[in-house]
């Protein structure tokens, strides 16, 4: 009975520790494929709790009402025409307002916080914001967002909601949020891997959807201006200078159309900066690749009409290639002459005007010589212009292959010389020295061409040629 009682509890230790250790794995593996980045959503025109300057409206307002557009890609460049919206609505933001608030001796905790989240000093903030420009979200944007919470600023991912009024640098990075004075910086996490919580008021949005939401990179290039669409009328575009607030604006038609231009061999940030210039957004099938990739293409193509804003996709070439430059070749093909225009070694014919393939299906029809190169190798064939005996290091009696349909002949006997395959004696015989074997050789064999001999890559150590065929 002792030793009953004892397997009993043995066994129930096992398996509780046996449970113990599945569930442990069921956990850790549910963390694993589960885990997200929160987000904390902030929708239009709703206050922050605790934000660097109190938000009552008189630094800067949202457009509540606008809706977001559908994004081109998830990734866009700060340089994208169309990116932000503008209106001729007087203090969107009020950047002297925010200055005078930074530089207020009463709030110099808040400047110092507000300026080491910028990367400069507090005396260089007046500078730094007369360099930002005002403009409108038109996509629900990611972003890293900051409260000011007990004199420090606290950093937390945020989407903010299309309409929101923020400030960006020349690079086309949103770097303040209007409304409240906080300092933004870019979104440094995966956006597929997202989780957007929205609470303390901030509500879900009618026209959030997760495929719509965009990150924004560094554009390639600083800008001097910011092409905008016009909020309250689509069909025109606002070119606002860096660094102004609306006063230098100067409106076009967003409805005229521009053709694509011709960007292969150009890399993907020369090729982005073309197509802004002409109002063209650059996308990439695979998000945005290196700004030194190559591009090998573009669709729509060259010449196509496309309306401002419009995106482009552009194709790109494996990383390493230089732009333009043509696909490698496979060194065991190159030509061993120094004739450019032959794309693959040459067999042992009489003339050089056609270059012969390592395919023994194939023949020159200019000359007597048929090619015999063995199909196994890659190497030139012999420098003999006759082929009507083995060239291999030993006789082969193995079935022939035959090029073309012609009435086979074989070599009776095979050399009396025996061969050797050590090295080839020449790659392609030249006018200048057919063979490097001979000064001289012998007439060639015509009367019959030997193409369904069994042919080798390597070259024979005889200095005689062969006899012909019996």
């Amino acid at each position: 009975m002792t030793i009953h009682a004892c397997l009993l509890r043995t066994g129930k230790t096992v398996v509780r520790r046996l449970a113990v250790v599945l569930a442990a794995a069921v956990i850790l593996s549910g963390c694993t494929e589960q885990r997200l980045f929160a987000v904390k959503a902030v929708a239009a025109g709703v206050p922050s709790l605790a934000p660097f300057f109190e938000e009552d409206g008189s630094l800067g307002t949202d457009e509540t009402k606008l809706r977001p557009e559908q994004a081109h890609s998830g990734l866009q460049q700060g340089n994208t025409p169309g990116l932000y919206g503008g209106t001729q609505k007087p203090k969107v933001c009020d950047v002297d307002r925010l200055k005078d608030f930074l530089t207020d001796p009463r709030n110099r905790q808040k400047a110092r916080e507000w300026a080491r989240i910028v990367g400069i000093t507090p005396d260089r903030i007046e500078g730094y914001i007369d360099d930002l420009t005002p403009v409108l979200l038109r996509h629900d944007t990611l972003v890293k967002n900051h409260d000011y919470k007990k004199g420090k600023a606290v950093a937390f991912d945020a989407l903010l909601e299309a309409g929101i009024a923020v400030l960006v640098n020349d690079q086309g990075l949103p770097a303040v949020k209007c409304s409240c004075g906080n300092p933004l910086q870019s979104f440094d996490k995966d956006p597929e891997k997202i989780s957007v919580k929205f609470e303390d008021g901030n509500k879900k949005w009618d026209s959030y959807e997760k495929s719509d939401v965009v990150t924004v990179k560094p554009s390639p290039q600083p800008l001097e201006q910011i092409a905008l669409i016009d909020v309250d009328d689509p069909d025109q575009g606002i070119n606002r200078p860096v660094g102004s607030s609306g006063e230098n604006d100067e409106p076009f038609d967003a409805t005229k159309q521009h053709a694509v231009p011709r960007v292969t061999g150009m890399t993907f940030d020369q090729a982005s900066q073309r197509l802004s210039e002409l109002g063209l957004a650059a996308m990439s099938s695979d998000g945005l690749p290196s700004g030194d990739a190559a591009v090998t293409g573009s669709d729509p193509g060259p010449g196509t009409e496309l309306r401002f804003g419009e995106a482009v996709t552009l194709s790109v070439a494996d990383d390493g290639e230089e732009p333009g430059t043509p696909p490698k070749s496979d060194p065991s093909k190159e030509p061993s002459t120094d004739d450019p225009a032959s794309d693959d070694p040459t067999t042992v014919g009489p003339t050089t005007d056609d270059p012969t393939t390592d395919d023994p299906s194939t023949s020159d029809p200019t000359t007597e010589d048929p090619d015999t190169d063995d199909p196994d190798t890659g190497d030139p064939s012999s420098s003999e212009p006759t082929t009507d005996r083995p060239t291999t290091g030993e006789p082969t009696t193995s079935e022939p292959t035959t090029a073309v349909p012609t009435t086979p002949t074989t070599s009776s006997t095979p050399p009396t010389v025996e061969p050797t395959s050590a090295e080839p004696t020449s790659a392609e015989p030249t006018s200048a020295d057919p063979t490097s074997v001979e000064p001289t050789r012998s007439e060639p064999v015509t009367s019959e061409p030997s193409s369904s001999e069994p042919g080798s890559s390597g070259a024979p150590a005889s200095a005689e040629p062969a006899a012909g065929p019996a």
